[in-house]
C-alpha cells in the first residue's frame, strides 16, 4: 500500500470539493494533523485545524500519562469558528471508530459545526461503533494482530509500516 498515492488521492478529491463550495479541514493528532497540514499547504488554504483526542478516548484511565504526553506535543487548536462550519475530520487510519467519536466530542466541544465528514488514507473495516468515512484512499485488510502506522520522512512524504499490536 502506497500512502503516497493514497494522498494524492484524496487530494484530488479536495481539489473537486473546494469548487463546489468552503470547508475546514482538521486534522487528528498525530498522523492525520500531518494529512491535514500537507492537504492545507497542497490546496493553498490559509489554515488547518488539530484535533487531540486523549481526554476524550474512552481507555484515557488505561492511558494515563501516555494520554497527557501525547496531548502536549499537539494539543487541539482550531483556527476557525467550529460553529456553523463545514469540517472534514482527516485521520490516517479508521479502524473501530473509537478514536472519531473521541475527535467528535473534542470538536464540539469548541461549538457546533454544520457538518462533519470523514476522510482517512486507510479503512481497515472491523468497526465496533457505527462510523463510517466519506472519502477513503483505500479499504486495506491487516492481520488483526498487527497496526498499520503512518510515518512521515523529512521531506514530508508519507508510508506506512505495519507493526506489531502491543496489548
Amino acid at each position: 500500500m502506497n500512502a503516497e498515492k493514497l494522498y494524492e488521492k484524496l487530494l484530488v478529491n479536495l481539489r473537486q470539493r473546494k469548487q463546489s463550495g468552503s470547508f475546514e479541514l482538521a486534522g487528528l493528532a498525530m498522523g492525520g494533523a500531518w494529512i491535514a497540514e500537507r492537504l492545507a499547504k497542497d490546496l493553498g488554504m490559509p489554515h488547518f485545524g488539530v484535533i487531540n483526542v486523549a481526554f476524550h478516548r474512552d481507555d484515557y484511565a488505561e492511558k494515563g500519562m501516555t494520554a497527557l504526553r501525547t496531548s502536549s506535543t499537539m494539543p487541539t487548536h482550531l483556527p476557525f469558528d467550529v460553529n456553523g462550519a463545514n469540517i472534514i475530520l482527516i485521520d490516517d487510519v479508521l479502524l473501530t471508530g473509537r478514536t472519531v467519536r473521541a475527535a467528535l466530542n473534542e470538536l464540539f466541544d469548541f461549538g457546533r459545526p454544520a457538518q462533519v465528514e470523514l476522510m482517512v488514507l486507510a479503512d481497515r473495516g472491523n468497526r465496533e461503533l457505527p462510523i463510517a468515512a466519506d472519502f477513503v484512499g483505500e479499504k486495506v485488510d491487516v492481520v488483526e494482530q498487527k497496526i498499520l502506522v503512518l510515518e512521515k520522512d523529512a521531506a514530508g512524504k508519507f508510508s506506512f509500516q505495519l507493526e506489531e499490536r502491543v496489548s
